[in-house]
């Protein structure tokens, strides 16, 4: 599928973009991320989904003192954002090319990734292909597992039957999560939720947004069932 992005335009996507083939061997989910950037001490926040780029250097250029990892699965989407952050000398950015759902479930080390972004990933409305939204059951037991002590995950959506279908798994884990308001980031404007290519658009369309915040709690075993 081609989005009409590079108008002619050849993207560089060196020192920015990472294929996930090119990725460190890790032998099950042992790979750092952290590690990926020059200063890997930092604060780190992935974006799955993170299309243009927009998101991402917005937030990088005044949060310096966090590192920021967008995971694109569509690589004409991927290889603009990774060209935006090389054009914008973004240290603090790097562009993955891979699934992240997989990254998140098969990939990644525990407790390393301080805030997960997830705004207006694809809804999947059809019924038959709810299994491919990106929030299910065994991603909600692996976002626990890679965030940081005091991590959380934002989630924004247009889409009401998703926002539902966020809710239900949100509430089918409350062990692993606290619900709390979402707080637009210091990058958004005025009036913004979050302030994506999304967001725009659907805002001149009249729709309605829907967000939370879910901070990760110590992991205790689920509930039984009382009944």
């Amino acid at each position: 599928m081609s989005f009409g992005l590079s108008r002619g335009r050849a993207y560089d996507t060196s020192e920015y973009g990472i294929e996930a083939d090119d990725l460190p061997e890790s032998d099950g989910a042992s790979l750092d991320p952290r590690r990926l950037f020059a200063a890997a001490d930092q604060p780190l926040e992935i974006e799955i989904g993170s299309g243009k780029g927009t998101f991402l250097v917005q937030q990088a250029t005044i949060q310096s003192n966090a590192n920021f990892l967008g995971i694109e699965w569509s690589r004409e989407f991927y290889r603009y954002a990774a060209d935006r952050a090389r054009r914008n000398q973004l240290t603090n950015v790097l562009l993955l090319h891979d699934n992240g759902s997989e990254f998140i479930r098969f990939k990644c080390i525990a407790g390393v990734v301080d805030v997960l972004h997830l705004y207006f990933t694809d809804p999947w409305p059809k019924k038959r292909h709810h299994k491919r939204r990106f929030v299910q059951d065994d991603t909600m037991q692996a976002i626990h597992r890679v965030l940081t002590t005091e991590g959380c995950v934002h989630l924004v959506t247009d889409h009401d039957d998703l926002w539902a279908w966020y809710l239900d798994h949100a509430n089918r884990h409350a062990h692993l999560f606290d619900q709390q308001p979402f707080r637009p980031p210091g990058s958004a404007d005025s009036g913004e939720v979050v302030g994506t290519n999304f967001e725009r658009k659907y805002r001149r369309e009249g729709r309605h947004f829907h967000a939370m915040t879910l901070v990760r709690k110590p992991f205790c075993e689920e509930p039984a069932d009382a009944s």
